[in-house]
């Protein structure tokens, strides 16, 4: 119980230190752009230490869960001739962009550092087939064939494939691309079905028929660096296809996690990982993950989040564009306003969601 709960301390300091280092894109940006910040803060609630340095306050506030970074005229226009909303359309685009660009950085950072301490990387390869897989063979798939792309995604890491694999059904036939002996295979609309397997509990499943092994490769420098950055683009991946399965109906909101989900999931993560080494290094790449998701859902076109303000940003600009005119700012803060109150809505509905599923 007492290592959950550090662990859960770690994921809470974590998640603050993931919003304070969006905040301080938008922040670092601001400044160098020649926007006035009246206050860059970190942390929320009271604050414990404050320092007003030029025209900006600087402050550490006590609940170590995120921080903001407050601009002249981010909402409305002041007639400072150094606020937000004066700003030409290309300097917003920037500041509003920062702050997903570092909690990126981030994610990269904290995969870079996991792969620092490793000598291989493990790839997907098939490790060998079931009774009744019927399409083993040269004209088909053999053991030891590499996974490079399944259903025209491309895999990247080991987990990949079965991850591919699990979202087709197996009625349509499955487009493969793999790697035997150097050489690439395309398999396009191979008639790989799945069939009724008995484990070994007793337990029948659905199965493709084949095993997905594990091959180790070596690691140079540049190959960590390349496996990282392939790695922090998965997470992306895996967010937009989350997303997509949010918006199909395949998921729904019950399934969606907040701040107490993911804290409650990282002292999961560390507790069950089989020891605190590893413990530490699961939950520190599933903070890469978290910060990742972080920099694509803020650009997610909704009112109140970066995306929402990026998005009348464009429109403004074009409407100028075309009638040289602005839409008043005041209706945007409007917009913005209500999507807001609809996001802490949704918030407090997963927060519900979130403790209800831990209770249980």
């Amino acid at each position: 119980m007492l290592e959950k709960l550090l662990f859960i301390l770690f994921g809470i300091l974590c998640f603050g230190i993931m919003v304070a280092i969006h905040e301080f894109g938008h922040f670092f940006t601001a400044k160098l752009l020649g926007v006035k910040v009246n206050e860059f803060a970190v942390g929320m609630g009271p604050a414990v230490w404050r320092k007003e340095r030029g025209e900006t306050l600087y402050a550490l506030r006590v609940l170590p869960i995120g921080g903001y970074c407050a601009m002249e005229g981010e909402d409305e226009a002041t007639g400072d001739p150094r606020a937000f909303s004066v700003q030409v359309w290309w300097k917003k685009l920037v500041i509003l962009c920062a702050g997903s660009a570092m909690n990126f950085l981030l994610g990269l950072a904290v995969v870079l550092c996991l792969y620092a301490g490793t000598s291989s990387v493990a790839v997907p390869v098939i490790g060998g087939f079931m009774d009744g897989f019927a399409w083993e063979g040269e004209g088909g798939l053999m053991v030891g064939d590499r996974f490079l792309e399944i259903d025209s995604h491309d895999i990247f890491t080991y987990q990949d494939a079965s991850l591919y694999l699990g979202r087709n059904d197996g009625t349509d036939g499955i487009d493969l691309v793999v790697e035997r002996n150097g050489e690439t295979i395309i398999l396009n609309d191979f008639p790989m079905s799945r069939r009724d397997y008995v484990m070994e509990d007793g337990e029948t499943q659905r199965l493709f028929g084949l095993t997905i092994a594990a091959r180790e490769e070596p690691l140079s420098g540049m190959g960590r660096l390349k496996y990282a950055l392939l790695d922090t683009l998965n997470f992306v991946r895996m967010v937009w296809m989350s997303l997509g399965d949010l918006v199909t109906g395949h998921v729904g909101v019950s399934d969606m996690s907040g701040v107490i989900g993911i804290v409650d999931t990282i002292g999961e993560v560390g507790t069950t990982s089989g020891g605190v080494g590893n413990g530490l290094l699961n939950v520190l790449y599933l903070v890469a993950f978290i910060s990742v998701n972080l920099a694509v859902m803020n650009l997610l076109p909704i009112p109140a989040l970066d995306g929402g303000r990026i998005f009348f940003v464009l429109i403004n600009a074009l409407v100028y564009l075309v009638c040289r005119r602005r839409i008043p700012a005041k209706y945007e803060g409007y917009v913005h306003g209500a999507g807001m109150v609809l996001l802490l809505g949704l918030m407090a509905v997963v927060a519900f969601s979130d403790i209800w599923r831990i209770v249980k």
